[in-house]
């Protein structure tokens, strides 16, 4: 009777002894050609559509400012090269409907030298006894073309649209022509003045002027905020190179220092996270004792509101008691986590352990994130040059634009040469036809969006194919070290580097379908983020909750692709499979081992997070006592700071990722030594015939019970 065959099991047969395994196979073939294929297909089209876009495009229509009739503002080499500010003749005509449906002010706008600084109207020019005899040389700088003299009437200017009726005190911000805005005992004044003829024989007041400008309020009251920002980075950014650059030099320290003493220096993690939060609570309580007694310190941060100015809510006892607050949670949070992980740090330390072995007899490996960041820039570089082409592309598009919004041709496109001539001039008197934008009806400007998101996409799969490369690599070049029986005897000359030529030369595809994966899903959360904003507003309660719900559901994905991919780029760098059948195995294997896996995982994750943490907090104390002179050795430091949190913030964000970069190196190190290590224990059984080729120390931890010896079985 034949023997009935064992169905297969759900988490994959478990690896066998074999005496030929050495560790990454060299003999290997090319894996996943088909998507190979496709993957350079699409970079030559990729660069491609770069070039069609630098054909078509043009990015100083972005950084100079565009007149009515299309021209560019300071362009070099144009009869506007010295004129490089935008002028609106008519800002009241800012207060149309059409202004948010055109994202264009209803009014003809010019290339000036200079701002107007004082209040003058075309009436006051034809009488320049009253005003001067100069009034209208400087008036007459702010026309379309320049006059000798005022000849034409008031009705006559109103119908050619050559001059302005009125001009009044203004400065240029991101080189435009704006309202100079000022606060004088409490009221808004323009140019000193609360009161100011419009040339139409109306009489205004600088809170209309300011309505008028509603839709850049927002620009106005960010004006302050930015230029102050500049001022501050323009002072510290030097003290913040040399602070990133220490965060790289403690980063490098700590991982050479982890090989000998990683118990101590976890403890000194734990301890310098502690003292770090510790400090803040310290320093919160005195802010908020320092305060107790000062004018207005007792208001809440609902009785101020929303304010530009952050220094004022530094100035309340309640904002520094709810920093307090949160710093005694996060300290609470962390020193629980400390007691009931306690066993599973020790499994912690001893991967870290092997893992600073790996990396200090494989020290290119800290030099590879050097390269990845500069693959990562050019792919970021080549992204965003080739968005900015694409959105310039085209040639000026002109449209009909009526201040009232009650013209039957308004958004028609028009030609601003021949429309004064028009019956469209006739119907809508005060319509004016007016640069709206870039385009085309070619073939390719009708599908710029497409291309847009084309441009996304690729340049999602180039980025995740450059980190699916980096993980491949430094996999191939641990799992070396870890299959080598003595070490450092028998790992392969050039691990790393022959790692990084398996993966170009024979998996290329495979990594490209992997990142492939992840660049649909990353895509699409995209997508749903722009539909999300886009109708937020006609959105119901169902429709929202839908979009969470989406949302939710694709960033979990994302975060399961992540971590499969990682796992099944180990299996290509270790066995040479093509992507399915990696990640297949790398799944079945976590599965078969789900509680070590639960134990090793998270935990490492949160060390490695401490010590960047600790990094960061580092350069973050030091930058704190230097930006806000706390450090009086120091002759010469950066003063006068507008905000120092900036620069303070600036510096921290810096060293977390400085961190980032040498830590994941650190990460996949220990990741691929507990991938090789469960293979390791379904291989072999640590008889003389089958030895283990892990460490005896890190055995003992991992793995508990003592395995008995296939002979002494039999």
């Amino acid at each position: 009777m034949a023997k009935k065959r064992k169905p297969p099991s759900i988490k994959g047969d478990p690896r066998t002894f074999d005496p030929d395994f050495k560790g990454p196979l060299i003999n290997r073939s090319c894996t996943d050609v088909l998507c190979c294929i496709i993957f350079i297909l699409f970079i030559f089209g990729y660069i491609l559509l770069g070039l069609i876009a630098w054909v078509h495009g043009d990015p100083r229509r972005v950084a100079f400012p565009t007149d009515s009739q299309g021209h560019f503002c300071g362009q070099k080499g144009t009869p506007n090269e010295n004129k490089s500010i935008l002028f609106y003749f008519n800002l009241f005509s800012c207060t149309s409907p059409s202004v948010m449906v055109n994202l264009q002010c209803p009014t003809t706008q010019i290339c000036v030298s200079k701002c107007p600084e004082k209040f003058l109207t075309y009436v006051e020019t034809q009488f320049p006894f009253g005003k001067g005899k100069n009034s209208w040389t400087y008036f007459n700088q702010f026309c379309k073309s320049p006059f000798p003299k005022p000849e034409k009437s008031f009705s006559q200017i109103l119908m050619d649209d050559d001059c302005p009726t009125a001009i009044f005190p203004s400065k240029p911000f991101l080189q435009r022509c704006l309202p100079d805005f000022s606060i004088e005992n409490g009221t808004l004044t323009v140019g000193n003045k609360t009161m100011f003829e419009d040339g139409k024989g109306r009489t205004r007041n600088a809170v209309e002027l300011r309505a008028a400008a509603n839709s850049i309020n927002k620009i106005l009251d960010a004006k302050s905020i930015g230029q102050r920002v500049f001022e501050d980075y323009t002072t510290t950014w030097y003290w913040i190179l040399i602070g990133l650059t220490f965060a790289m030099l403690l980063s490098w320290i700590f991982l050479i220092l982890l090989k000998f003493i990683a118990g101590f220096l976890f403890w000194v993690f734990m301890l310098g996270v502690i003292g770090i939060i510790g400090y803040g609570i310290w320093h919160c309580h005195q802010k908020y004792n320092d305060l107790q007694g000062h004018q207005n310190s007792h208001l809440t941060i609902y009785d101020i509101g929303i304010q530009t100015d952050i220094s004022m809510y530094l100035q309340l006892r309640q904002t520094w008691f709810a920093f307090m607050i949160i710093l005694c949670i996060l300290e609470v949070l962390v020193i629980l986590m400390l007691i009931f992980l306690r066993n599973r740090i020790r499994i912690s330390i001893a991967l870290m352990k092997e893992g600073s072995k790996a990396i200090g007899y494989i020290p290119t490996t800290l030099i590879y994130p050097v390269l990845t960041f500069i693959f990562l820039s050019i792919c970021i570089c080549y992204w965003a040059m080739t968005a900015l082409y694409l959105a310039t592309s085209g040639i000026p598009i002109y449209k009909i634009i009526a201040p009232g919004g009650q013209c039957k041709h308004e958004n028609k496109t028009c030609d601003p040469e021949i429309f004064n001539t028009t019956e469209i001039s006739k119907v809508c008197p005060e319509a004016q036809c007016i640069f709206a934008s870039y385009g085309g009806k070619s073939m390719y400007h009708q599908y710029i969006t497409t291309f847009q998101i084309l441009n996304l996409f690729v340049f999602f799969w180039l980025i995740n194919f450059v980190i699916a490369l980096g993980q491949c690599t430094l996999a191939g070049a641990f799992a070396s070290y870890y299959w080598a029986l003595k070490k450092p005897e028998d790992i392969p000359p050039y691990p790393l580097f022959t790692a990084f030529g398996r993966a170009i030369r024979y998996h290329t595809g495979s990594l490209a379908f992997g990142s492939l994966i992840l660049s649909f899903i990353q895509t699409l959360r995209i997508v749903l983020k722009y539909l999300d904003k886009r109708f937020k507003e006609s959105q119901n309660n169902f429709s929202k909750f839908l979009q969470c719900c989406l949302k939710c559901c694709f960033w979990c994905l994302e975060k399961v692709v992540k971590f499969l991919n990682r796992n099944a780029y180990v299996m290509i760098a270790i066995y040479g499979k093509n992507f399915c059948s990696s990640a297949r195995d790398a799944f079945n294997l976590l599965i078969r081992n789900v509680l070590k896996v639960a134990v090793m995982d998270k935990v490492t994750d949160f060390v490695l997070v401490l010590g960047k943490m600790l990094v960061a907090g580092c350069i973050g104390v030091l930058a704190f006592f230097l930006f806000t002179e706390g450090i009086p050795i120091l002759t010469e430091k950066p003063t006068s700071l507008n905000y120092y949190w900036v620069p303070l913030l600036t510096a921290v964000i810096g060293s977390y990722l400085v961190a980032h970069g040498f830590f994941s190196v650190y990460s996949m190190c220990i990741d691929t030594l507990f991938i090789c290590f469960c293979e390791d224990l379904e291989r072999n059984d640590g008889s003389t015939e089958k030895p283990y080729f892990i460490a005896p120390t890190l055995h003992g931890i991992l793995n508990k019970k003592q395995l008995v010896p296939q002979k002494q079985k039999e």
